[in-house]
């Protein structure tokens, strides 16, 4: 993009008064960016009310300094990692995402620079899937995300989700996994609420890098945005856009993650929700999508088959539902208290009244099975029984 060109197109973004659904009348009316502030305020007047013809007929005062910074922004792109800036109608633009309900007018993307060839987009829907769910996941729906996220992955789906806490940042995980330095396709896509200068949380500063060097960022805010909390209910259009389908892990009755599957149902896309315990909070909304027409799935296999996706040959180790081993399994005859949690998330107390122990007794054993991985100590002082693979 010419310095000029991106000009035009940040100062569409930011003239006050024009949201995205004005500036795109203006552009199918008028054509480029540039060709819209050429127009007289008389002719503007065709597309918008008179207080927004005035507001496109002067500079904003933040264009320079935003224009520079993304100028310089674009520039700091190298052999490995690439800048790239896709308004409506870019090579790089997701069809997907253009056909979708309030398109934005730009992406800022960054990534490996394999991913960003505008002669040959790695970036299409069919091979994309969200992957999302609670920030305060149980421990084995953080494992359900990762694991579900490596075999997809592993089945050629680019996964893709926002970079948050909890259910996101183990989808990443998972995908970056199953990653390869020979892919020809993304591992994974965070659609964030932020410039891409930024990383929010900042405790995924690393895994934000981690996923530049094996996937994409993507984000439609400018650079230096800080992370609003209105930002981040609007770009989850942008997630369930992007996709063919959006599988949900934990969530609350209440929570964004139910918004994105509503907006990717919307869309026509497909909805998948993993089931969960009935006690169990975070599954609750997982179970309400399930009511209203979501698919259950409970396995990776089940996502693949329903979207009719010819995967590869997934390897044994990375399948979400495989098996346990002779080594691994759990010998319930011989361990009364995995019998005794079973996979509900379950408070001291009520262990004590189900196996009759004394209460030092089970901090060994509980501390014991955790160690090994069998169960996991839970907020408020709960315990969960995992599902070892």
């Amino acid at each position: 993009m010419e310095h000029d060109e991106l000009a035009a197109w940040l100062r569409l973004t930011l003239t006050p008064g024009v949201g995205n659904a004005t500036a795109r009348k203006l552009l199918h009316h008028f054509g480029l960016p540039q060709q819209v502030f050429a127009q007289s305020a008389a002719a503007l007047r065709v597309c918008t009310s008179a207080a927004q013809s005035q507001a496109l007929q002067t500079l904003p005062p933040a264009l320079q300094p935003l224009l520079e910074k993304t100028w310089q922004w674009l520039q700091s792109s190298n052999a490995d990692l690439r800048k790239e800036i896709a308004p409506l109608g870019h090579p790089l633009y997701p069809a997907a995402l253009l056909n979708s309900d309030d398109p934005p007018l730009l992406l800022y993307l960054m990534g490996a620079t394999r991913f960003l060839d505008a002669q040959a987009p790695a970036l299409t829907m069919r091979n994309c899937l969200a992957v999302v769910g609670s920030r305060n996941p149980t421990a084995q729906g953080q494992d359900n995300a990762h694991a579900f996220a490596q075999t997809l992955r592993a089945s050629g789906l680019t996964i893709v989700s926002g970079l948050a806490l909890g259910i996101d940042a183990a989808a990443h995980e998972g995908a970056l996994q199953a990653a390869s330095p020979q892919d020809t396709t993304p591992a994974t896509i965070a659609v964030v609420g932020t410039g891409l200068d930024r990383v929010y949380p900042s405790r995924h500063r690393e895994l934000a890098h981690r996923i530049a060097a094996q996937g994409l960022l993507l984000s439609e805010y400018p650079l230096g945005t800080a992370p609003l909390a209105a930002h981040f209910p609007k770009r989850n259009r942008i997630i369930a856009g992007l996709c063919q389908g959006l599988l949900v892990v934990e969530a609350a009755p209440a929570s964004g993650s139910l918004i994105t599957a509503r907006l990717a149902a919307d869309q026509g896309r497909e909805v998948f929700a993993i089931p969960g315990s009935i006690h169990a909070p975070q599954s609750r909304g997982c179970h309400a999508l399930i009511r209203q027409g979501a698919t259950l799935v409970e396995s990776a296999q089940d996502v693949l088959e329903d979207l009719h996706f010819s995967q590869p040959c997934i390897p044994a180790a990375t399948t979400a539902d495989a098996a346990p081993t002779p080594d691994t399994a759990i010998d319930t005859a011989e361990s009364p208290l995995l019998q005794a949690l079973a996979f509900d998330p379950v408070g001291l107390d009520t262990l004590v009244a189900r196996t009759g122990l004394d209460t030092a007794s089970l901090w060994v054993q509980l501390l014991e099975l955790e160690l090994s991985g069998q169960v996991a100590r839970l907020p408020g002082g709960l315990f969960q029984r995992m599902a070892l693979a």
